[in-house]
């Protein structure tokens, strides 16, 4: 496999971000970035000892408020770009084709490995935008980039087997560079079809450690996966007003895991009239990871 550099984001790369970054055995709890902005609101209801949740979400509150332009660009609290000196815009030849990525952090030796997927009519550039999405995605750059970290936004064909087959290989190659990595995908909207057939692969369903479901949908395939019998933890993220993947149906697969399994680890946080794209703009990235990485096979 060869990387050639798609666009001169940064001439020079650098090797290492911040001295004293933790060493891999070290980095199994993300240090927090501005948490306090990212806490989600108040808790409506919870059942199952925690595992769901109700969040008071309010789009006066969480967008408008939130927004300097709403869906267009956050208050510039929320973000912090400097994180864009570590970034470049990458292409990998694989056996599976070309894949183009944005990678955030350390290429080599990382001790965690997030990837966002993103939906239909999305792109690698979605996944690494600082200011729509309320800042989200800046903040899952920062929290990959200061704890020693890689965060991976690429490109693919289809929702299919040749897009799993792309990014099977795109995480076969960055896990051999950082093999003490935890590897955890995040898959928004329609991206989620390939969390699921990722986790069916024998290579990349007994090597992710974490599924992070954001507006996205179901799949019982998953019960007979390398992923399911590893345990690895399931986040679930929906907004109760989602007309594209109903909360209901989300909910039912989520309660059918722990019908298989009372102790598997999963979540699922529904936010309150959030429509699809709420998750994405409300997930808590460092908690759920953190709790991803307590739980991690």
């Amino acid at each position: 496999m060869a990387f050639r550099f798609l666009s001169p984001l940064h001439s020079v790369l650098i090797a290492t971000f911040v001295l004293g970054v933790p060493a891999q055995a070290d980095a199994l709890e993300l240090k927090p970035f501005k948490d306090d902005l990212f806490a989600y609101p108040a808790t409506l209801s919870s059942d199952t000892n925690g595992a769901y949740t109700v969040i008071d979400y309010r789009e006066m509150r969480d967008i408008n408020q939130r927004d300097e332009v709403p869906e267009k660009r956050v208050h510039p609290q929320y973000t912090d770009a400097s994180v864009r000196k570590v970034q470049q815009d990458l292409l990998l030849k694989t056996d599976a084709g070309d894949v183009r990525h944005v990678a955030v952090g350390k290429t080599q030796g990382a001790g965690i490995i997030v990837l966002y997927l993103h939906g239909q009519g999305g792109s690698r550039k979605q996944g690494v935008d600082d200011f729509t999405f309320g800042g989200n995605f800046n903040r899952i750059k920062n929290l990959m980039a200061g704890n020693g970290g890689l965060y991976l936004s690429p490109d693919f064909p289809d929702f299919g087997d040749k897009g799993a087959a792309q990014v099977a290989a795109l995480i076969d190659h960055y896990a051999e560079q950082s093999p003490g990595a935890k590897i955890f995908v995040a898959c928004g909207s329609m991206g989620g079809a390939l969390c699921w057939k990722l986790a069916g692969r024998k290579d990349t369903g007994g090597r992710i450690n974490g599924l992070l479901l954001l507006g996205s949908l179901w799949d019982e395939s998953f019960f007979a996966s390398p992923a399911f019998k590893r345990r690895v933890p399931v986040f679930f993220g929906q907004g109760s007003h989602d007309v594209v993947f109903p909360v209901a149906n989300q909910e039912a697969f989520f309660r059918s895991i722990l019908a298989k399994s009372k102790t598997y680890p999963t979540r699922f946080v529904r936010f309150e009239t959030g429509t699809h794209g709420t998750p994405i703009r409300m997930a808590d990235w460092r908690g759920t990871l953190n709790w991803m990485l307590s739980k991690a096979p």
